[in-house]
């Protein structure tokens, strides 16, 4: 069963049992500044899991695009992917755990027609904070999974909550057994020796874990759900690994025909990284130096290094984007729309690379002579991860120099600070990604309006070009980016920032107003993806100033925002420009 048909089916079945199905969310998210990229079906849900009224109603379903890139490096072996889709449905405060289940069992036996006895589940476990989850287990009995394939597991395995505390609570997870014999007696769903992968995971929000630690009961519950397209499509089709199903076999089996060296980890990086990057650029993405920018050309980046790998010369670039077009675009319709766009970013961020992998070895044969002139043959890692790092020098390039010059490198001290690094980024990427229901409290809240309100500001101070172009909030400050060709004037900046002051000393009421998507385009609402939405939006009007499709959250009046202040205007990419600004 193709992809395509598995999304279609899903929607589908979730349809005709009264969900609405919601168009999937932006991979750039407009109403979520906590992270980088849409990273679960959940993200552009929290206002609504909070207790938000959806415009589409309790009952929801959608395909959601997804980004996480915490394992960048991983990808290349048989699993990891950067950009996936999630497919999901959600119960906003509607039905509950017995329900839910028996449609995960419904959907998988009789719609994807697996056998009951290839499946297992696992549930919560309790502790000390919360019981064991025996209601679950018992409406996976009424379904159908007898009692020698229900496991229990503790928080770690069957837990979900966005952060330390806010609203959390037991998932029940769905597995899929290979056949594969088992490892040893006790092997079970929580194993990793590939007898069983996991396919879905449904979360029940009934908790809601305080600052001190406690659990109350929640008063709206919750069903937040997850199923993998990719991994599901693999399974189904008896495939091994992603990259041999359909999604991904025309590229795999050009770079096979192009390649000069053989190497399936580089042919699964230059497939993997080209989707990703397509997709992330087809949703407004452009490659740069921070943040998703980074992220962005990181991908590119390590993609064109293994192109280099397989000796495929870089000028097959265009015609690997046309194959994925192709391949892709009736999955991904807006693919084919944006296709010379994506040709244009990716091509132009190949030729500054060429350009800094030339830095990279001017700098390298300068460091050489160092190292020769003190009588070694080995190049320090220090030095391997300097390029690395400062150049975006790959280290297996370094090793191949240096081995032209009868010398090798440091790997163990290269790997070391490597690993060091990676450390870091992973643990800044895990507060970047996290996003979700613990990240919006009263001051995130006063900055989510604070960011309508420039956005206001700076049209009627710089013109109608100026649209949103992402923003990032934490409890310290608020950084917005926007389309605008030039630096700000410094009096352009003050300007600024006093109209975005005087409206809020106006104690302007903000109103949550929902409306057909027609009318708020009619209205002339702002919104970054528009056509991205649902037939019913919802929309936030600040009098006569500010008309902007969002899921909120926002203060009811502005004079609770507290006085604003631009801190710093700089670059952001090509067209964009930043602004990081407080709140005192």
């Amino acid at each position: 069963m193709k992809a395509i048909e598995i999304r279609n089916k899903y929607l589908n079945f979730f349809k005709r049992n009264g969900h609405a199905v919601i168009p999937s969310a932006p991979l750039i998210p407009e109403n979520d500044p906590s992270v980088l990229f849409t990273t679960a079906g959940m993200q552009p849900l929290v206002p609504y899991l909070l207790g938000e009224k959806h415009p589409a109603g309790t009952r929801l379903t959608d395909y959601q695009k997804c980004v996480r890139t915490n394992d960048i490096e991983e990808v290349g072996d048989n699993r990891h992917l950067t950009y996936f889709e999630m497919l999901g449905n959600w119960s906003l405060g509607d039905y509950f755990k017995e329900e839910s289940i028996q449609m995960s069992y419904d959907f998988l036996t009789k719609e994807l027609n697996i056998p009951a006895e290839k499946l297992s589940v696992t549930c919560f476990s309790g502790d000390e904070d919360c019981p064991r989850d025996e209601v679950t287990a018992e409406c996976w009995k009424k379904a159908g999974i007898p009692e020698e394939r229900i496991y229990y597991f503790g928080k770690d395995d069957n837990w979900w909550i966005a952060g330390e505390e806010g609203p959390c609570g037991p998932d029940t997870e769905m597995f899929y057994d290979t056949g594969k014999p088992k490892c040893s007696a006790e092997c079970n769903p929580s194993c990793g020796c590939g007898k069983y992968v996991e396919i879905w995971n449904n979360v029940f929000m009934e908790f809601f874990k305080g600052k001190d630690g406690k659990y109350t009961k929640l008063s709206q519950h919750n069903v937040d759900t997850g199923l993998g397209l990719e991994r599901m499509a693999m399974l189904l089709q008896g495939k091994e690994t992603p990259f041999e199903t359909e999604i991904f076999a025309p590229i795999m089996d050009k770079l096979l025909e192009l390649q000069k060296i053989d190497n399936i980890s580089s042919r699964r990086i230059v497939a993997e990284h080209l989707r990703s990057s397509m997709m992330i650029i087809c949703d407004g993405g452009r490659p740069s130096n921070i943040d998703r920018g980074y992220i962005l050309r990181r991908l590119i980046r390590r993609m064109i290094r293994h192109m280099n790998k397989l000796q495929i010369s870089l000028d097959e670039l265009s015609t690997l984007i046309d194959i994925n077009v192709e391949n892709l675009k009736e999955m991904y319709p807006a693919l084919e729309d944006n296709k010379e766009i994506i040709k244009a970013v990716i091509l132009e961020e190949k030729d500054k690379f060429v350009k800094t992998l030339a830095k990279g070895e001017k700098e390298f044969s300068k460091e050489i002579e160092n190292v020769k002139q003190q009588g070694k043959n080995i190049i320090d890692g220090k030095m391997v991860f300097r390029l690395y790092d400062t150049y975006g020098f790959p280290p297996e390039v370094t090793e191949e120099l240096a081995a032209e010059n009868g010398m090798t490198i440091d790997k163990e001290e290269f790997n070391k600070l490597f690993k060091e690094h990676q450390e870091k980024s992973r643990a800044g990427a895990e507060q970047k990604f996290k996003g979700g229901l613990a990240s919006t409290g009263e001051i995130e809240t006063k900055y989510h309006t604070a960011t309508h309100l420039l956005n206001a500001a700076l049209k009627q101070i710089l013109g109608s070009h100026v649209h949103q172009r992402g923003s990032n909030i934490t409890s310290e400050r608020m950084r917005f980016d926007f389309s605008h060709p030039a630096k700000m004037t410094d009096e352009e900046k003050q300007k600024t920032e006093d109209l975005v002051n005087k409206w809020i000393s106006e104690a302007i009421p903000v109103e949550h107003l929902e409306m057909k998507k027609e009318e708020a385009i009619r209205l002339g609402a702002e919104a970054m993806f528009i056509e991205k939405y649902g037939d019913v939006v919802s929309v936030y009007k600040i009098g006569d100033i500010s008309l902007e499709l969002c899921g909120g959250p926002h203060v009811e009046n502005t004079s609770e925002i507290g006085h604003f202040k631009i801190k710093k205007e700089e670059s952001s990419s090509s067209g964009v420009r930043r602004i990081k600004a407080i709140i005192e």
